[in-house]
C-alpha cells in the first residue's frame, strides 16, 4: 500500500533519522554515552530508550507552544523543558531499576547536554508541526537507539562472551576484556563508522553509474 501527502512526508521525516541521517553514524552525535554506556546491551538499550523518552516528550512540548515561545529566551526554556523529561526518566530509572540507573551514574542527567536533543528542538521542533515534531524525534532518536545496541551488543559479546547477561559463546570464550573497557569503544566505534562510510561511498558509486548508464542510452 503506497504512502501519499502527509503520510509520505512525515514517514520520511521518521525514517530518515534511523539509517540516512543516523545521529551516531552519520553525525557523529551523542558520542559521551555512545562510548561511555555500551560495555553492555543492556546499558545501551536503556540509555537509548532514556533518550527516545527525553526527545520525543521535549519535541512535542516545544513543537505545541512554538509560537508563544519568545526567539530572546527560546533556547533557555528548550533546555527547561528537555531537563523536565529527564528528571521524570531519571526517577523513574531510579524507581524501577535502581541496578541499571547505578550503573549508568551521571549519564542520564546528562541527557540534558546532549546536543542532538537541544539540536532537534532548535532544527525541527522549533519550526514544524506538533506531528512532524514527533515523527522527526521518533526517527532521531530511533536511531540513536539502534546505534547503542550495536556498538553495546558487539562489545559485550566480544568482551563477556553474552548479550543480555544471556551466556553465548560457552566456558572456553576467553573474553576480550579491552571491549568492555573505553579502548574497546573507540575501536568497535570507529570500524562501524568505517563501514558506513564504505556504504555511503558504494551507494555514491553506484548512483553515478546509473546516471551514466541512463544518460549514455539517450
Amino acid at each position: 500500500m503506497a504512502i501519499s501527502g502527509k503520510d509520505a512526508s512525515a514517514y520520511d521525516e521518521m525514517i530518515k533519522g534511523i539509517w540516512r541521517d543516523n545521529p551516531v553514524f552519520v553525525q557523529v552525535l551523542g558520542m559521551c554515552p555512545m562510548l561511555a554506556v555500551t560495555n553492555s546491551a543492556i546499558n545501551a538499550m536503556t540509555m537509548g530508550l532514556a533518550t527516545l523518552f527525553v526527545l520525543v516528550g521535549s519535541s512535542a512540548l516545544v513543537s505545541l507552544f512554538r509560537n508563544l515561545i519568545p526567539k530572546q529566551v527560546r533556547i533557555s526554556l528548550y533546555i527547561i523543558i528537555i531537563a523536565t523529561f529527564v528528571t521524570v526518566i531519571d526517577y523513574t530509572l531510579l524507581a524501577l531499576v535502581p541496578a541499571i540507573h547505578k550503573e549508568l551514574g551521571a549519564f542520564i542527567p546528562l541527557i540534558v547536554a546532549n546536543c542532538m536533543i537541544l539540536g532537534r528542538q532548535e532544527a525541527f521542533a522549533g519550526k514544524h508541526s506538533v506531528r512532524f515534531a514527533v515523527m522527526d524525534a521518533i526517527g532521531m532518536a530511533g536511531g540513536f537507539l539502534f546505534a547503542m545496541l550495536v556498538l553495546g551488543s558487539i562489545r559485550e559479546i566480544l568482551g563477556s562472551g553474552s548479550l543480555f547477561g544471556i551466556d553465548l559463546l560457552g566456558v572456553n570464550f576467553d573474553p576480550w576484556v579491552i571491549m568492555i573497557l573505553p579502548p574497546g569503544g573507540f575501536l568497535t566505534l570507529g570500524l562501524i563508522l568505517l563501514f558506513f562510510n564504505w556504504v555511503t561511498a558504494r551507494r555514491r558509486q553506484f548512483l553515478e553509474q546509473v546516471v551514466a548508464t541512463e544518460r549514455g542510452n539517450v
